[in-house]
C-alpha cells in the first residue's frame, strides 16, 4: 500500500493545482504502470500549463503595452515608453529606439530613446542612413535582423558591477505600408527565448500602427495650427476694421474681397483635413489588406507544398523500389527507366524546396540554429555526393583543407551544406572538362567583403572550376532569383537560377557573404566567407580527401545495424510486427505499404481518421501508426489526439507524415501527441530507421 499511498498523495496534489510533484516510489506490475501513466499525465499538464502561461503572458503584455502607447500623444513619449517597458520584459540589457526622419537626402534613423546606453563619446553613432550599419540594413531590407553568437568586443553591456558581451542582438524595423517609420534594437547577455521572439514580432506590428497614427496626427495638428493662425489673423483684422470703421467705409468693396479670400482659405483647410482623414483611412485599409495578403501567400505555399509533395511521395518511393529490382524480374532498360523517373522526381523535389526556401527568406522566417559539428563529416558528405557526379562527367574533383583550419566549426551545418551544395552543383553543371575544386582556408587580411565589418578571422570556402565562366556584365545579376550567368545557356544547362539567390541570403543569415571572380571560357571561383575563430596551431592533417577516400554512405539504424536489407529477406526487428497506415491518398497508402511489407511488417490500412480509430479498437496487435496530417474531415492532428484518448493507447507510437513542410508544423504535430515526424516525399531508409526505433521502444 506504500505505492498506492504515494500515488494518492500526488493525484491529490494535482487536483489542488500542484504540478511540481511526481511519483518516485518504485512499484511492480499494474501499479507501476499506473504510476508511470500518472507521472506522464503530470508532465503533460506541466507542459500544457507552461504553454498556456506563455501565451497568456504574450497576449497580456501585448495588450498592456498597446494600451499604454495609445495613451501617449507624442513620438518621443512613445519612444520613452517602449524603452521603459520592452527591454526588461524580454530580459534585454540594452535597447535603442530609432525614429525615421526625412529630408532632401532621404531617410535617416535617429536614436530617440534608449535603455542601458552610456554617454561615452566612443560609443557607436546615434543616427544612420538606410543601409548604413545593421540598423540601417534592417530598415532598408524591411525585415528583422537577428545576430546570434555576437563576437567578443562587437558590443558591450555595462553597469557599475562590470561589463560583458551580449549573446544575441535583434533589430526590428517598424514598417507600415512599406514605409520605414523607425527601428528597435535590443541586446541581451542571454539568447532571447522563443516567447520573447514571438512577443517582439507582434509588438513591432502594434508599435507600427501607433507610430503611424501619431505621424498622421502630427500632420493633422500642423494643419490645425495653420487654421488657428489664420483664424487669429481674421480676428485681428476684424478688430482693426472695427477701429477704423469710419475710415474704411469707402473700402467696403475691398473688405468684402478680403472676407471672400479668407472664406476660401477656410474651405481649403477643411478640404485638406478631409484629404488627411481619407488618407488615414486608406492607410488602415491597406495595412489590413497587406496582412491578409501575407496570410494568403503563406497558406498558398503550404497548400501547394502538400499538393505537390503528396503525389511526389508515392512516385519517388515506387520508382526507387523498381530501380532496386529486388525480385530481379526487370530488364536493364526498365531499371534505367525507373532510375530516370526517380532522378526527375528528385529534381522536382529540389525545385519545390528551393521555392519554399526563397519564400521563407523573403518573409524573414528562415531560422538559423548554430551547433558545433566535425568538419570531416561535412567533407565526407560533399565527397560522397559530388565525387560520383564528377566521375560520371569525366571531371577531376578534389577537396583541400588548410592545416590551420579547426577540426570543428560552430554554425548551422545544414545551411552551410546547402550553400556548398549549390556552389558545387553549379560548378559541375557548367564544367564540361577539367576540374572542380573545393578549398578551405583562412582568408587573408582585408580580403573578406566590407559587409562583414572586420568580424575577426574569416574562413574562405572557395569553389573553383574550369567551366564556361560568366561575362563581366552579368556578374552583378547572377545572385538574383531565376538568373543564370549567361541567358543563352539556360536552355543548354537547365535550372531555375534560384540556387545562388538562396545561397546569398542564407550566407547573410549565417553572418557571412559570397564573392565571385570569373573569366569567360576559363572558369569561375565562388568564395563563401564565414566568420570563425582561429584555433591554436595543431598537428598536420590530411589536405586532400579526394576520390581515393570515397566510401559508401549507407544509413545506420539506432543500434548501428544497416538500414537496408536484401530483397526477399525480412528484418528480424520488424518481421511480424503490425503497423497501421492512415492516409486518404491511395497512392501513398500503396507506396508506404510496399516499403513496410518488404521488411516483413503486417500492414493495416485506413483511408480516414475515423476508420483508423475503428481499426485500433478492433486490433490490439497494432504497435505503431503512420499518420498522414493533411486529410479531409478529421485531419491527422485531431486523429492523433483522439488516439491518445483511447484506453490503453496513450503511449502508442504515432509517426506524423505530412507534405505541408512549413515552419511550425513539426511543433504542432508533436503538440497534438505525435511521437515523431517525417516530411513527404518520405525517404524509405529514414522511415524504416524511425519505425525500428519506435518498435524497439514498445518492445522494451
Amino acid at each position: 500500500t506504500r505505492q498506492v499511498r504515494a500515488i494518492a498523495e500526488v493525484t491529490s496534489a494535482v487536483a489542488e493545482g500542484d504540478l511540481t510533484r511526481s511519483i518516485t516510489v518504485e512499484a511492480p506490475g499494474e501499479v507501476g504502470d499506473l504510476k508511470d501513466n500518472i507521472n506522464a499525465m503530470v508532465e503533460s499538464l506541466r507542459a500544457t500549463t507552461r504553454a498556456n502561461e506563455e501565451q497568456d503572458w504574450l497576449k497580456t503584455n501585448i495588450a498592456r503595452i498597446a494600451g499604454l502607447m495609445q495613451g501617449t500623444r507624442s513620438l518621443p513619449d512613445v519612444a520613452e515608453l517602449i524603452m521603459t517597458e520592452v527591454p526588461p520584459l524580454v530580459s534585454a540589457q540594452y535597447g535603442a529606439f530609432f525614429l525615421a526622419r526625412h529630408d532632401e537626402r532621404g531617410t535617416e534613423l535617429v536614436v530617440t530613446a534608449s535603455y542601458g546606453a552610456s554617454d561615452d563619446p566612443d560609443d557607436p553613432p546615434r543616427r544612420f542612413r538606410l543601409g548604413q550599419s545593421l540598423v540601417g540594413q534592417a530598415a532598408r531590407d524591411r525585415r528583422t535582423l537577428v545576430v546570434e553568437g555576437v563576437p567578443a568586443g562587437y558590443a558591450t553591456i555595462a553597469s557599475a558591477a562590470g561589463s560583458g558581451d551580449p549573446a544575441m542582438l535583434v533589430i526590428l524595423p517598424i514598417v507600415v505600408e512599406d514605409q520605414v517609420l523607425g527601428a528597435v534594437e535590443l541586446a541581451s547577455l542571454r539568447p532571447f527565448t522563443d516567447i520573447h521572439r514571438d512577443f517582439l514580432e507582434q509588438f513591432v506590428d502594434t508599435a507600427g500602427a501607433v507610430v503611424s497614427s501619431l505621424v498622421a496626427n502630427l500632420r493633422t495638428d500642423e494643419l490645425l495650427g495653420q487654421s488657428q493662425r489664420l483664424t487669429d489673423e481674421l480676428r485681428s483684422s476684424s478688430q482693426e476694421l472695427q477701429a477704423r470703421q469710419q475710415e474704411l467705409q469707402r473700402s467696403n468693396a475691398e473688405l468684402k474681397e478680403k472676407a471672400a479670400l479668407l472664406a476660401e482659405r477656410n474651405k481649403d483647410i477643411e478640404s485638406k483635413n478631409l484629404v488627411i482623414e481619407q488618407a488615414r483611412q486608406e492607410l488602415e485599409a491597406r495595412a489590413h489588406q497587406l496582412s491578409r495578403t501575407s496570410m494568403y501567400k503563406s497558406e498558398f505555399l503550404a497548400n501547394m507544398s502538400h499538393e505537390l509533395r503528396t503525389p511526389l511521395n508515392s512516385l519517388l518511393i515506387l520508382a526507387r523500389l523498381l530501380a532496386q529490382n529486388p525480385e530481379q524480374n526487370l530488364t536493364d532498360k526498365q531499371v534505367d527507366y525507373a532510375e530516370v523517373i526517380h532522378s526527375a522526381g528528385s529534381d522536382l523535389l529540389q525545385l519545390i524546396n528551393d521555392i519554399l526556401d526563397l519564400s521563407k527568406v523573403e518573409a524573414g522566417k528562415m531560422d538559423i540554429r548554430p551547433e558545433r559539428f566535425a568538419l570531416h563529416q561535412l567533407l565526407e558528405y560533399l565527397e560522397a555526393t559530388f565525387g560520383p557526379v564528377a566521375d560520371e562527367r569525366g571531371l577531376t574533383f578534389s577537396v583541400t583543407v588548410s592545416s590551420d583550419v579547426p577540426e570543428e566549426l560552430t554554425t548551422d551545418e545544414s545551411r552551410l551544406r546547402q550553400i556548398l551544395r549549390n556552389l558545387l552543383s553549379n560548378a559541375l553543371k557548367f564544367t564540361d572538362e577539367g576540374a572542380v575544386e573545393l578549398s578551405i582556408e583562412y582568408a587573408d587580411d582585408g580580403e573578406a567583403p566590407a559587409a562583414l565589418g572586420g568580424a575577426g578571422p574569416v574562413l574562405a570556402f572557395r569553389v573553383s572550376d574550369t567551366g564556361v565562366g560568366i561575362p563581366a556584365e552579368r556578374l552583378d545579376g547572377i545572385f538574383g532569383a531565376f538568373q543564370q550567368g549567361d541567358g543563352t545557356t539556360a536552355r543548354r544547362y537547365g535550372g531555375t537560377g534560384l540556387g545562388l539567390s538562396i545561397s546569398r541570403e542564407v550566407a547573410g543569415l549565417l553572418g557571412g557573404a559570397i564573392d565571385v571572380h570569373s573569366t569567360p571560357g576559363s572558369g569561375s571561383r565562388f568564395t563563401f566567407y564565414l566568420p570563425a575563430p582561429q584555433p591554436a596551431p595543431a598537428g598536420a592533417r590530411a589536405t586532400e580527401p579526394g576520390a581515393s577516400s570515397r566510401t559508401g554512405t549507407g544509413r545506420d539504424t539506432a543500434d548501428g545495424a544497416s538500414g537496408a536489407h536484401p530483397a526477399g529477406r525480412h528484418d528480424p526487428r520488424t518481421a511480424g510486427r503490425t503497423v497501421l497506415v492512415v492516409d486518404d491518398d491511395v497512392r501513398n497508402v500503396y507506396a508506404l505499404t510496399e516499403v513496410l511489407e518488404r521488411h516483413g511488417v503486417q500492414v493495416l490500412q485506413a483511408d480516414s481518421g475515423g476508420a483508423g480509430l475503428a481499426l485500433l479498437e478492433r486490433h490490439d496487435e497494432v504497435e505503431l501508426v503512420l499518420m498522414d496530417v493533411m486529410m479531409a474531415g478529421m485531419d491527422g492532428y485531431a486523429t492523433t489526439e483522439a488516439i491518445r484518448a483511447l484506453p490503453g493507447r496513450g503511449r502508442l507510437p504515432v509517426i506524423a507524415v505530412t507534405a505541408k513542410a512549413m515552419p511550425g508544423d513539426r511543433a504542432r504535430a508533436l503538440a497534438a501527441g505525435a511521437s515523431d515526424y517525417v516530411a513527404k516525399p518520405v525517404d524509405a531508409d529514414e522511415l524504416m530507421v524511425k519505425v525500428r526505433q519506435w518498435l524497439a521502444a514498445t518492445a522494451s
